[in-house]
């Protein structure tokens, strides 16, 4: 038998959403998620903008907070405190629902679907089943770093991965995230890999991942990355790409491969002249507005 939840949920002005958010977990909450108020409404607004914009708002104008409870003693009394602060005048309990656990749970994962990379190369979340198509497969579960596959940049590494076949020299994933492309070179055959991220939390995530697949790295921060390699994969955004371009081109190997990823098409010409001095970087997919460029240094 499943144990029932509660889910409390509060409409909140954009500038009240973070302090109830945290407010709400100080209050033992299971969970806070934030929603638009008027989501499929004719006032529905984005809110999510490019990489290198300034940084998303942490809610709408309009926004729903919603907390999940053990019980329903629990959230009435988070909702009391909370009303009882003086920035509180502007918040307004929306209404307490009974949540089974189970279907908490289904629904959360039924929003992460097994992601078809190529025909036969699949990332799958750990509870769905593996699809008969597939041949390679990566296990791979929404987790805090970076990188399920989901996103086009993410993909379109994936897709040049699989494409190129196996790598026999040594492979260098830099800003590693969740693991995805350090990992895929690994299933897709490479066996000496330097997976880094600034980010501690990114490097615990792929050294998980990474155990969860039976992949071998060695994974840590930037300074782990030494010497040359034959393959250098860096999935980030155009600014720190910029930045990195000496260091980056400094760790290939003569007639070693670039992987540029995490830029928007207008910005592909810009950063194709910083790497000028070092190799000859091209257009080599696109998706959704977003490219990839890949080069070989000579």
């Amino acid at each position: 038998m499943s144990t029932a939840l509660v889910e409390l949920g509060l409409i909140c002005p954009q500038d009240r959403v973070e302090w109830v958010s945290d407010a709400l977990m100080e209050l033992e909450a299971l969970s806070v998620t934030v929603e638009d108020a008027d989501a499929d409404s004719p006032d529905e607004q984005a809110l999510f903008g490019e990489p290198g914009m300034p940084v998303p708002r942490a809610g709408w104008e309009r926004s729903i907070v919603k907390a999940l409870f053990p019980d329903e003693p629990s959230a009435q009394e988070a909702a009391t405190l909370l009303l009882a602060q003086a920035w509180a005048h502007d918040l307004h309990v929306q209404g307490l629902v009974t949540v089974d656990e189970q279907d908490w749970v289904r629904i959360t994962q039924a929003q992460f679907a097994p992601v078809p990379i190529t025909e036969d190369f699949w990332i799958v979340p750990s509870w769905h089943d593996t699809p008969a198509q597939a041949r390679t497969v990566m296990r791979l579960d929404p987790g805090l770093a970076f990188g399920t596959g989901t996103h086009p940049t993410t993909r379109m590494c994936l897709r040049w991965l699989a494409r190129h076949g196996r790598e026999d020299g040594r492979v260098l994933d830099y800003g590693c995230g969740s693991g995805i492309l350090a990992i895929a070179t690994g299933l897709l055959g490479a066996q000496q890999i330097d997976a880094v991220d600034i980010d501690p939390a990114a490097v615990t995530a792929t050294t998980h991942n990474a155990q969860a697949n039976g992949v071998a790295l060695h994974v840590g921060l930037p300074e782990l990355a030494q010497g040359q390699y034959q393959l250098v994969i860096a999935n980030i955004l155009a600014t720190p790409l910029k930045l990195l371009a000496p260091l980056l081109c400094g760790h290939l190997a003569p007639g070693a491969s670039l992987l540029l990823a995490g830029l928007l098409e207008r910005q592909a010409e810009e950063l194709a002249a910083v790497y000028a001095p070092w190799l000859a970087l091209s257009v080599a997919d696109q998706e959704d507005g977003w490219v990839l460029l890949s080069g070989r240094k000579t």
